[in-house]
């Protein structure tokens, strides 16, 4: 830095304005670390579709009219980012993402609040989480503020395809490619960020409906050292031959355990929860911990930090295997199981499938006819309170 000082002061007008331009040259060509709201670009359908009543809204099917995209490069980093009409993607067949699943996504939803406001649900830990996906395929990472900003001003532009109502939202999809047209095992040297939206209603249309889950001993989720803490497509391929050998006896999900012992994984693509006395005789909720086997979901979280702030029973991240479910559920200590996600929010679960025998899981013991257990429909009730505004939280940002 003296030197080049030095060389300023000292040389004529002619030569310090050729190292400044040099030292422009240099920056200029510095890979861009991000994309920046400040920079975002607009471009607007000349016509507004026309969506379907909001009752008829089948989930993923029906798309807004602009969807946000960024490219990157490894030579330039992140190009400017863009709101354009939705379309469809233009790659090459040779593209690493269709061969080699170099590709990450995220779930989070916008909602219309009950005071009439758009507001979104904690998309500052869907960003965290993505960064952590995009890197563990070798591409690179953004600032997630600047992201949250791009993706609420696509949120804006769409505040007419929110569907109103307790349960109805829109989905939000960010999702990153890579899309060099190179065949080879590598690290991709382009990739495309692009968030596509689409209007849903409640997961559960006639309300909540308990779910039956087979206990899965022959295939696995995931693994340690692996992906599995990753929100990665290639986590979801290996797991539909499986789904599909569950529903054909009869279960909606996989109960996905690992190891010799059985141990408790995810449900189907949920966190999976127990609500039971343990074999200390203590009233606890627990949910596997975060050994990178499991995705760390925000649901998840939310549902951990509103049962530690209540204080009326223990809240663990740990392990628990199928033999100790089967024992509690013998010994009449198990209260409730439950998965929990960012499209169903908590999913109630009645029975479970293991080694040919069906365990019967509670519900409401004082209300048969209800298919939700007492913890697990009023964790959905605080949930949704917090997404549509009836209860302030720091979690609910309207825009």
């Amino acid at each position: 830095m003296f030197l080049l000082s030095n060389t300023l002061s000292r040389g004529s007008f002619a030569s310090r304005r050729a190292i400044t331009l040099a030292l422009k040259a240099t920056y200029s060509s510095a890979p861009k670390p991000t994309f920046y709201h400040k920079d975002l670009q607009i471009t607007e359908v000349s016509s507004r579709k026309t969506y379907p009543p909001k009752e008829k809204l089948v989930f993923g099917h029906t798309f807004t009219d602009h969807m946000l995209e960024a490219k990157w490069t490894r030579e330039n980093g992140w190009e400017t980012p863009r709101i354009v009409p939705y379309h469809d993607l233009q790659i090459s067949p040779a593209s690493s993402s269709l061969h080699y699943a170099l590709q990450c996504f995220e779930g989070a939803k916008a909602f219309i609040g009950t005071d009439g406001k758009p507001r979104v649900f904690r998309l500052d830990k869907n960003m965290e989480r993505m960064n952590r996906s995009v890197t563990a395929i070798g591409l690179e990472g953004f600032d997630g503020k600047e992201a949250e900003k791009c993706i609420e001003e696509l949120i804006r532009l769409e505040k007419n395809a929110i569907p109103s109502g307790m349960g109805y939202s829109l989905y939000l999809r960010p999702t990153v490619i890579s899309t060099e047209p190179t065949l080879g095992v590598r690290a991709s040297n382009s990739a495309l960020f692009y968030v596509i939206c689409c209007p849903c209603g409640p997961y559960f249309p006639t309300g909540f409906k308990a779910v039956k889950l087979y206990a899965d001993t022959d295939h696995v989720r995931a693994w340690p050292g692996g992906t599995g803490g990753f929100k990665l497509g290639s986590n979801y391929a290996p797991g539909m031959y499986p789904q599909f050998l569950a529903n054909q006896k009869g279960y909606q999900q996989i109960l996905w355990l690992f190891g010799k012992d059985n141990h408790v994984s995810e449900a189907g693509t949920m966190n999976a929860f127990v609500f039971w006395v343990n074999e200390q005789g203590v009233l606890e909720l627990l949910t596997p911990e975060l050994d990178g086997t499991i995705l760390p979901g925000v649901t998840r979280d939310s549902i951990l930090s509103i049962a530690r702030k209540w204080g009326e029973f223990q809240v663990t991240e740990g392990k628990i295997t199928m033999d100790q479910i089967v024992n509690a559920v013998r010994e009449g200590r198990l209260r409730e199981m439950f998965g929990a996600g960012t499209a169903c929010v908590i999913s109630p679960i009645k029975a479970v499938g293991y080694m040919g025998s069906e365990i019967q899981v509670p519900l409401d013991p004082n209300d048969p006819n209800v298919e939700s257990g007492p913890l697990a429909k009023r964790l959905y009730n605080e949930i949704m309170g917090i997404q549509y505004g009836e209860i302030p939280h720091e979690w609910s940002r309207i825009l």
